[in-house]
């Protein structure tokens, strides 16, 4: 059994690192080849570039552990991140593929943020930096705490070794292949995760004793603190806002947006949405049928499941020959790692462009600042490591708080920014620095868990909004002094 799995881990281990090679060849002589891949990305590329960077471990661990546990009520998360996906790639992808170029050729969200709000460029890339790197910690570290779940479940090992070792392929291509190996990757992995998510649930849904949708149906209607409804008593208003909150989270993470500034063209912009949402869609659907079969599987066989996120890989061992499960732990390898690697590449650049080159050495080469992302690569993704290294850590748990981070952040900021040619850098500032205490407050408070007695609020919401009515205000109550204009373009 082992052996056959190591087989199909090789072949995928050897696959990437081959593209990396091929990457650094091709694609890192400079810091805009390094960062953004030239600015050349095709639409399939940049379409499942995106997703796979964008859907993680949470894709296979996460939300269908979040199914197994409660039942159907949790999929109004995919749901909410499907609606905000596609509005983000509507609104955010070609305006953003547009002006970073135009205002001076930004390759980082903090530069394009500094190019856009010239009066406050440097407070807001030097608060912009620090809040990419302090979250992608937290979120990156996920990704690894899915690996070493992975490792520790899958094959019997050490949880810290599976974090250090997942964390140790994933340095190799990026250090080595920069923007052009990560995209690449993420397109092969991107295919890889959704051919898994079409093969799981129909096998599932026979397996065994069989029975299909009837029989699946007849075994979860007996399961306690489990439910096929789309909602339950229990369920409040508030609480299904927090679920679909998550989509209002896409217009602000950086290493999703990243890939808009990246396509070929504006013109392809649409092209590489409707790719992107066809492969979510069928994603999303693939893992919430995991979710929801593999705990009528269980329940139907009398399995035990002591974690719930680890129900792909107790499947996967459990119904498949050992080639085909080597190649569902490469698929759920290659949503860790696919996200892991956009990751640490956005932290890096934003160290490496809007720290180093901003405040060390504004002279700095195009070589010098490629060696000086490759070193902070190294660094966060340590940082990272350190951070996964409680294996009780959950996926879903650490992702929420790092997503709610960005999309509080970011979102409002990069919406108005975008759209609104009165918006101010002061407001800006001030749009940064409220979103980003909110989620940190909301979460420090225990709000998120419990809100005035009853259920908790996802931080997100507040967050998201406090931080639009602060960029508001502060924008109307001062002077644009030389901002260059989103809309008109003066």
């Amino acid at each position: 059994m082992q052996t056959g799995i190591w087989i199909s881990l090789t072949i995928y281990f050897v696959a990437m690192l081959g593209i990396g090679f091929y990457a650094w060849k091709k694609s890192t002589v400079n810091s805009e080849q390094y960062m953004l891949g030239g600015r050349n990305l095709p639409p399939a590329v940049a379409a499942l570039s995106s997703g796979a960077s964008d859907m993680s471990g949470w894709l296979l661990l996460g939300l269908p552990g979040a199914l197994y546990a409660a039942g159907l009520v949790e999929a109004w998360i995919g749901i909410g991140l499907f609606i905000g996906a596609l509005i983000n790639w509507i609104v955010v992808a070609p305006r953003l593929r547009e002006q970073t170029e135009r205002y001076d050729n930004a390759l980082t969200i903090p530069e394009f943020l500094g190019n856009r709000f010239p009066s406050r460029a440097t407070a807001l890339r030097m608060l912009a930096a620090v809040i990419v790197v302090l979250f992608f910690a937290v979120y990156t570290a996920s990704g690894l705490v899915a690996g070493g779940k992975l490792f520790s479940s899958a094959f019997g090992g050490y949880y810290e070794t599976g974090v250090w070792l997942t964390l140790g392929i994933v340095l190799a291509y990026t250090v080595v292949g920069g923007f052009l190996a990560v995209c690449l990757t993420d397109f092969v992995q991107g295919v890889i995760m959704m051919l898994a998510l079409i093969i799981m649930p129909a096998v599932v849904l026979y397996a065994g004793d069989g029975g299909g949708f009837v029989q699946a149906g007849q075994t979860l209607s007996n399961v306690e603190g489990f439910t096929l409804s789309w909602w339950t008593p229990e369920m409040t208003i508030i609480g299904w806002l927090s679920l679909m909150a998550w989509g209002l989270g896409y217009f602000g993470q950086p290493h999703i947006i990243v890939r808009f500034m990246a396509v070929r063209t504006v013109k392809e912009v649409p092209t590489a949405r409707n790719i992107a949402m066809v492969w979510m869609a069928i994603s999303l659907i693939g893992a919430i049928g995991v979710g929801v079969l593999g705990r009528a599987y269980t329940q139907r066989n009398g399995i035990i499941v002591e974690d719930p996120e680890t129900i792909f890989i107790l499947l996967a061992e459990t119904l498949f020959p050992a080639i085909i499960t080597g190649f569902l732990f490469a698929a759920l390898l290659a949503a860790i790692m696919s996200t892991v690697s956009s990751q640490l590449l956005v932290s890096s650049s934003s160290l490496a462009e809007d720290v180093y080159r901003l405040l060390v050495n504004k002279k700095a080469s195009d070589k010098a600042i490629v060696t000086v992302g490759r070193i902070a690569v190294v660094a966060v993704g340590v940082v990272a490591a350190l951070i996964a290294s409680d294996p009780d850590s959950k996926v879903l748990g650490l992702v929420a708080n790092a997503w709610a981070g960005f999309g509080a952040a970011f979102g409002p900021l990069m919406i108005l920014s975008l759209t609104w040619s009165r918006m101010t850098g002061t407001g800006a500032v001030a749009g940064l620095v409220v979103g980003t205490l909110t989620v940190i407050g909301w979460i420090s408070l225990g709000w998120n868990a419990r809100f005035l007695g009853g259920p908790g609020v996802y931080e997100i919401i507040p967050g998201f909004l406090f931080s639009m009515v602060a960029i508001v205000i502060v924008s109307l109550a001062t002077e644009a002094k030389g901002e260059f204009r989103a809309m008109t373009g003066d």
